[in-house]
């Protein structure tokens, strides 16, 4: 083999031992190099709770001690209702003559018993006895008479205020003419009597019909006051089928005035007589 020949070849061979050894020491530095970042990571004290979150990431919640139960959210209530106010019974007085609540029947005489008020008025309606009332009680009769006509309802009035001594005169007039048994029932006894008061009307139809008889509450007019005279502060007195109670027959016609605050009351609380409102006892008869 010529000298320069062989003179390429060792060449060639140095160079790739050469190479040869860098490749070894790469490798073998790359492999050093690893070994200390993970003597490096493995020798580094760790923060406590574990490796820190990403910036990312939503922090875990906490857990709950054992042995503390989580508190449960509380419902809110919901408010209770205000109650509605009840009816007051003692605003007026069933016994001062005075008062437009006053009851009198046949157990109950008006005190004094020769009672007359003292604001009588004659209201500007048809009033076939010329008779007065009290004012209050006028006042409301002609809003009521008004509303009346413009439901083509023509109503009068019969009969209204009646003093002690008129009524002396008119019961004895009931009894010669029916008993006093009869008379009982349908006129009251002096002092006992809710037309002494002023606040008792009897009404009657523009036509007569029915006048002052138990009938009068079949006709337009008695249908009328019986479906609107509370609207008015009045009351059919002596409703039918409770003459047990009120000592009276049934008397359609017989408006008391009350007040719109205490018809009204009995009118939605469907309580027909004034003795069963104010729990009074039944007076069917006198003592």
């Amino acid at each position: 083999m010529p000298e320069q020949t062989r003179r390429e070849r060792t060449a060639a061979q140095r160079a790739m031992y050469r190479r040869r050894r860098i490749v070894v020491f790469g490798g073998v530095a790359v492999v050093i190099v690893v070994i200390v970042i993970m003597l490096v990571s493995l020798l580094t004290p760790k923060p406590p709770g574990g490796p820190s979150p990403s910036p990312s990431s939503s922090p875990a919640p906490s857990p709950t001690p054992s042995g503390s139960p989580s508190p449960k959210p509380t419902a809110s209530k919901t408010p209770s209702p205000e109650p509605t106010p009840s009816f007051d019974k003692t605003a007026h007085s069933i016994d001062n003559a005075d008062s437009i609540w006053v009851v009198v029947n046949k157990l109950r005489a008006l005190d004094p018993i020769d009672y007359a008020p003292d604001d009588l008025v004659y209201p500007d309606v048809v009033n076939i006895n010329n008779q007065p009332m009290r004012q209050q009680t006028a006042d409301a009769l002609v809003t009521m008479f008004d509303a009346a006509a413009a439901d083509d309802i023509g109503l009068t009035v019969q009969s209204a205020y009646r003093s002690y001594a008129t009524q002396v005169s008119v019961y004895a007039g009931w009894v010669d003419s029916e008993g006093q048994e009869a008379a009982d029932l349908t006129s009251a006894r002096p002092g006992h009597s809710e037309h002494q008061t002023g606040l008792a009307v009897d009404v009657s139809g523009s036509s007569g019909e029915c006048s002052l008889q138990i009938c009068f509450g079949g006709t337009v007019y008695g249908k009328w006051l019986a479906e609107n005279s509370w609207k008015y502060g009045f009351i059919v007195r002596y409703p039918d089928g409770f003459t047990d109670v009120t000592g009276y027959e049934y008397e359609g016609y017989h408006m008391r005035f009350v007040g719109i605050t205490l018809a009204t009351e009995m009118h939605d609380t469907k309580v027909p007589t004034l003795e069963q409102f104010f729990d009074l006892p039944d007076a069917p008869s006198y003592e």
